[in-house]
Parts: C-alpha cells; sequence; structure tokens
C-alpha cells in the first residue's frame, strides 16, 4: 500500500474543512520529528507525546526529550504545536520485551517496542479528545512502516480514534529531516535507543575499527 499517498488524499481533505483538527503526535526525537512536524503544521494542531520507554541510559533519554522541547520552542509554525510529557516507564519496556532480548535489530522486538509506543498514543488521543494519532516512526529509513501502518490501523479500530497512515520518509522526508537537524543544530543519536541497540551499534564501530 501507498501510505504516503493515502496521508496525502487525508491532508487535502483536512485543508478544505473549515475547523484545523487536533493531532497527538507520538516522536521518538526531535531530529525524526522536524520534516513531521514541518509538514502537518500545515493542516493540525499538533500536540507532540514524547513516550519513548525504550531510551536508555536515563540521561540520553532526557537528553533527547530536552531536544524536542527546544525544537518545538524554536521552530515555526503555522497552527498550534506543545508537548505532552510521560513518565519514562523503563521497566514496563523490559518486561514487553522479556525473551526477545537477543533479536536483532528491527526483528520481533522492534515490534512489540511500536506497539508499546503507539498503543499510548492512541489511548491517550482517545481520552483526551483529539481527533487523530500518528508517529514519526516512518520518517526513519531503518523502521518497518508497513508494519508502523498495520499497528496504526488496528489500534484506530481498538480506541475508535482515526490515525494518520504515513511513510514520512518518502519524497525525500528523511533527507528533509537530515537538513533540518543541521539547520537547528539537533543531537542526532548513532543508535535507536534501547541498550540492545546500543549494543549492535557498537559492535559494527569496533568491528569497523579492527
Amino acid at each position: 500500500m501507498n501510505y504516503n499517498k493515502i496521508m496525502e488524499d487525508e491532508l487535502n481533505y483536512i485543508s478544505n474543512q473549515k475547523n484545523i483538527p487536533s493531532l497527538l503526535l507520538h516522536s521518538c526525537c526531535a531530529p525524526c520529528s522536524s520534516h513531521v512536524i514541518d509538514l502537518l503544521t500545515n493542516f493540525f494542531n499538533i500536540t507532540i507525546l514524547y513516550y519513548n520507554p525504550n531510551i536508555e541510559p536515563l540521561e540520553e533519554y532526557e537528553k533527547r526529550k530536552n531536544e524536542e522541547l527546544r525544537f518545538i520552542s524554536e521552530y515555526p509554525h503555522k497552527n498550534s504545536i506543545t508537548m505532552l510529557d510521560c513518565d519514562h516507564e523503563n521497566n514496563l519496556y523490559h518486561q514487553t520485551i522479556k525473551g526477545l532480548e537477543k533479536e536483532s535489530e528491527g526483528g520481533a522486538r522492534c515490534i512489540k517496542c511500536y506497539y508499546l509506543r503507539m498503543e499510548k498514543t492512541a489511548k491517550l488521543a482517545k481520552e483526551k479528545g483529539f481527533d487523530y494519532f500518528a508517529t514519526t516512526l516512518t520518517v526513519s529509513p531503518l523502521k518497518n512502516s508497513a508494519k508502523l501502518n498495520e499497528i496504526g490501523k488496528y489500534l484506530s479500530e481498538k480506541y475508535d480514534i482515526k490515525y494518520l497512515y504515513s511513510d514520512f520518509k518518502k519524497k525525500e522526508g528523511y533527507k528533509h529531516s537530515i537538513e533540518l537537524s543541521k539547520e537547528y543544530n539537533l543531537y542526532r543519536q548513532d543508535y535507536c535507543g534501547c541498550i540492545y541497540s546500543k549494543e549492535e551499534r557498537e559492535k559494527i564501530k569496533n568491528n569497523a575499527n579492527k
């Protein structure tokens, strides 16, 4: 499925409505959110949900969160942008992926992590009366956009809340996120977030230096 086309059709529909809808947008970090915010601020009043219990250590989690706050405070936007913070809930992440610690990056462990963060987003969007929910995760070429959108569809039906389908990396979206990161001097991490991705990244770097 062409998820980018589905999103563009929905944005075209929204642009012809009188009212500006509200969007609860899950964001993993400022660099990934940069292009997404730039695109969606023209159509929504956005609330960023920084819910990433996978990120370790705590110092890294706080560093990424503060960069997100800085970016949304500095970036010019057409409609409103606010941020909804959450507890770290790192223990919940480890309970969720228990038994999958040795899975390779992008495998079953990551799918569980996607679901954990997206379900929190969908549930809060419904509880707080948002019109839509979405995630910035599809901007990354390393993330499984098909699986993310499958999860979004399922959660949309489960919680009776509209999901904004996306493949934000399309039409040079990922490239644009890198350009915005440079322009705003955003901190760009070299691993996804969990300790397992950090260990895998360090192994790759060590092997490259041999």
